[in-house]
């Protein structure tokens, strides 16, 4: 008598799964960061850039809430913030 097979789960793989409407947004609007330069520039200069890049943004993605542009805004700040400096302690560097 054969066994019956059993479902071991797997799934098949239905190719790739287009991003949201957000996640392009997202990944564009750090493309853009990265492109212009905003990482290190002065605070004005950052705020200003910002608001006309998320009108821009809003306009080329109509179907995102004001949730989302708000939080693509929070996004890209924190994004385009510079790296923090390391700093060591004198416990660490007298080791």
């Amino acid at each position: 008598m054969a066994k019956p097979q059993r479902n071991t789960g797997a799934r098949r793989y239905a190719g790739p799964v287009e991003p949201s409407p957000f996640e392009q947004a997202r990944d564009e609007l750090f493309q853009h960061i990265m492109r212009c330069g905003v990482v290190g520039a002065d605070a004005e200069h950052v705020e200003e850039w910002f608001a006309e890049t998320i009108k821009y943004m809003t306009e080329r993605f109509p179907e995102l809430s004001e949730q989302q542009i708000t939080e693509l805004k929070t996004l890209g700040l924190r994004f385009a913030q510079p790296p923090k400096a390391r700093v060591e302690t004198d416990a660490a560097s007298a080791a």
